[in-house]
C-alpha cells in the first residue's frame, strides 16, 4: 500500500515537494496537498501589482488548474496538527498520513507593531491592494519602507520597493517634492554578501534615498503621522509601506511543533523532533533566508528521503543551504545574489551585477516554475 503523504501548505515548498513526489512514484505518490488560498502568487508580484506592471488576476494561479499523478489537492484550512499521531484537522474534517511535511510558511504580526495595519504593508497582496488605492495620491512628503522585524521573507525586497518607488515617483514627475526613507533592523541589505550590499547602498545613495540600518520600527502613530523607532526616535510619514514582523501560524504553534518562535529541524534532514514529521520553508528554525528558493531545495531533501522510503531511489545527502535571488535595482534592471548558509563555517555570498541576461534569467524562473508547477498554459 501506498505510503499517505500530507503536504500542509502549497507554497513553494509544498508545490516543488508534490511535484516531485508525483514525478517519481505517479500513481504511488499518494500525496494529499493542502492550502486555505485557492491561488499561488509569487512573492515578488507583489511589487509588480503595487507599482502597475500587473493585475492581481494575473498573478494568481489557481490551484484548481493542478493535476498530477498521485496529487490530490484540498482548499481546506488547518485548524490543529498531531504531530505526534500525524493527524490533522481541518474545517472539512480530518487527514491521517504516515509522513506529514508542514509547510505553512510564515505569518505576519501585526499586533507585534501598533499601527501597523492601518499605516500599510506591502507583503500580503490584500496590502499592495490597499496601497495601490494610496499611491496616485503621494504627490509630495516623506515615504517610509520598513521593516518591523528580522528575519522575514524575501530579504531583498524591502530595497527594492524603496528603488521601485524612486522610478515611479520620478515617473509621476514628483520625485523632487518626495523624500524616500528606508528603515531595517540589519546592519546592511544583504548581510551575507557585502558586495551586493555595497551595491544597493550606492544605489540608494544615487537615488536619494536614505538608508537607516540598524533601526526598527516599534509602533506607527497614524494620528500624527509618525514612525516610532527602537530608540525613541519619531520619523514622520506621509506614506508608509511596512513588512509586518513574522511568526508561526498560530495553528503550528499550538501544535508543540514551535522552540521559541518557529519549527526546529535538523538542518541536514529538515525532520522535526516527531517521527515521520518535516517542516521546510519559512515555518523551519533553520538558518536560511525565508525566501521561495530555498524552501524549493529543502523540498528536494525531503523528496529524495520519501523516495528513499518507497524503495524507488537513494537517501539524499545532507541539505546544504544555498540558493539564489534576484534583486530590481530599477530602471528595469535586475542582479543577483547567490548565498551559502550550511556548507561552511558561516554564510557568504557573492554578487552578480545588473544585466540583461539577468533580466531574462529571473523572467524564466517564474516561467519555469509556472510550468512545472501548474502545467503549460492552455
Amino acid at each position: 500500500m501506498p505510503a499517505r503523504v500530507l503536504i500542509l501548505g502549497a507554497g513553494f515548498g509544498g508545490l516543488e515537494l508534490s511535484t516531485l513526489l508525483s514525478e517519481t512514484l505517479g500513481d504511488n505518490a499518494g500525496v494529499t496537498l493542502i492550502d486555505r488560498a485557492g491561488a499561488f502568487v509569487f512573492g515578488y508580484s507583489k511589487l509588480d501589482f503595487l507599482f502597475g506592471r500587473t493585475t492581481p488576476e494575473a498573478v494568481r494561479l489557481p490551484y484548481g488548474e493542478l493535476a498530477k499523478p498521485g496529487v490530490r489537492f484540498l482548499q481546506e484550512t488547518v485548524i490543529a496538527i498531531d504531530p505526534s499521531a500525524r493527524r490533522v484537522a481541518t474545517d472539512a474534517g480530518e487527514h491521517e498520513a504516515d509522513a506529514l511535511v508542514i509547510a505553512l510558511g510564515a505569518d505576519y504580526d501585526f499586533d507585534a507593531t501598533p499601527g501597523l495595519a492601518q499605516a500599510g504593508e506591502f507583503y500580503s497582496l490584500a496590502g499592495a491592494e490597499r496601497l495601490t488605492e494610496r499611491l496616485p495620491s503621494f504627490r509630495s512628503g516623506r515615504a517610509v519602507i520598513a521593516v518591523c522585524g528580522a528575519p522575514f521573507k524575501c530579504p531583498p525586497a524591502p530595497s527594492e520597493a524603496s528603488l521601485l518607488l524612486h522610478d515611479h515617483l520620478s515617473a509621476e514627475g514628483v520625485r523632487d517634492r518626495c523624500e524616500i526613507s528606508f528603515v531595517m533592523p540589519l546592519s546592511s541589505p544583504v548581510p551575507p554578501s557585502p558586495e551586493t550590499s555595497r551595491a544597493l547602498e550606492a544605489a540608494f545613495a544615487e537615488r536619494g534615498v536614505e538608508f537607516l540600518a540598524c533601526s526598527r520600527v516599534v509602533a506607527v502613530d497614524n494620528d500624527r503621522g509618525v514612525a516610532v523607532l527602537e530608540d525613541g526616535t519619531e520619523l514622520p510619514f506621509d506614506l508608509f509601506l511596512g513588512v509586518p514582523k513574522h511568526r508561526a501560524p498560530d495553528v503550528v504553534a499550538a501544535s508543540g511543533l514551535v522552540d521559541d518562535v518557529y519549527v526546529p529541524v535538523d538542518p541536514r534532514t529538515l525532520q522535526t523532533r516527531f517521527p515521520g514529521v518535516y517542516a521546510i520553508g519559512d515555518v523551519a528554525d533553520l538558518g536560511v533566508p525565508k525566501a521561495g528558493v530555498f524552501a524549493e531545495g529543502e523540498a528536494k531533501i525531503v523528496a529524495a528521503s520519501l523516495i528513499a522510503d518507497a524503495g524507488r531511489g537513494e537517501r539524499p545527502g545532507g541539505y546544504q543551504g544555498q540558493g539564489s535571488c534576484y534583486i530590481e535595482f530599477g530602471s528595469g534592471r535586475v542582479g543577483r545574489v547567490d548565498v551559502d548558509f550550511l556548507s561552511g563555517p558561516k554564510p557568504t555570498g557573492s554578487y552578480q551585477a545588473p544585466s540583461a541576461e539577468l533580466v531574462a534569467e529571473k523572467r524564466d524562473f517564474g516561467a519555469s516554475r509556472r510550468t512545472r508547477w501548474f502545467g503549460p498554459k492552455g
